[in-house]
């Protein structure tokens, strides 16, 4: 795989990560209703900390957002076709790491349930379960990423740390 860097994201990705949000294969069958019509806006980019990984032809790998106000990661997707690669791991180090350059000392999930095991092996711990309501007609799994404990998630190392 070619060298994988992490940028902010800007408003001209949004069409790019509304893709990847409807076209993920982990929305599939009763989950789709969660996707359908689902839109990453320009100023949803602008206002939030959005982070995509791209490989050295710029395509978009995957992609996390982090609400800081409310200390929560809001969106996290990897392309079906580079899952397994490590991608979705270096995105929630460099989540993790902005999270705590801004202060937070933890980040809040409510994960979809198929990736609960996913955050679990990236350092997030279960917190609890959000009650299925609204459009989500299931529970979802509510972890955490502890930003200040001996079991934190490392920080990425240095000012290079955006680059794999």
């Amino acid at each position: 795989m070619s060298e994988i860097t992490i940028r902010r994201a800007t408003a001209a990705d949004s069409a790019c990560l509304t893709r990847l949000v409807r076209g993920s294969g982990a929305y599939r069958g009763p989950y789709a209703v969660m996707v359908d019509g689902y839109r990453v806006g320009g100023a949803y980019v602008e206002h939030h900390p959005v982070h995509v990984a791209v490989d050295a032809d710029g395509r978009v790998l995957g992609f996390y957002a982090l609400l800081l106000d409310e200390a929560e990661l809001d969106l996290a997707f990897v392309a079906d076709d580079a899952q397994g690669l490590g991608i979705g791991r270096r995105l929630m180090e460099h989540m993790t790491g902005e999270a705590r350059a801004a202060g937070l000392t933890a980040v809040r999930v409510v994960a979809h349930p198929p990736a609960e095991e996913f955050y679990l092996r990236t350092g997030a711990r279960r917190t609890g379960t959000v009650a299925a309501s609204g459009r989500v007609f299931w529970d979802r799994p509510e972890l955490s990423y502890d930003l200040t404990g001996p079991d934190a998630p490392a920080a990425p190392a240095g000012p290079g740390a955006d680059a794999a």
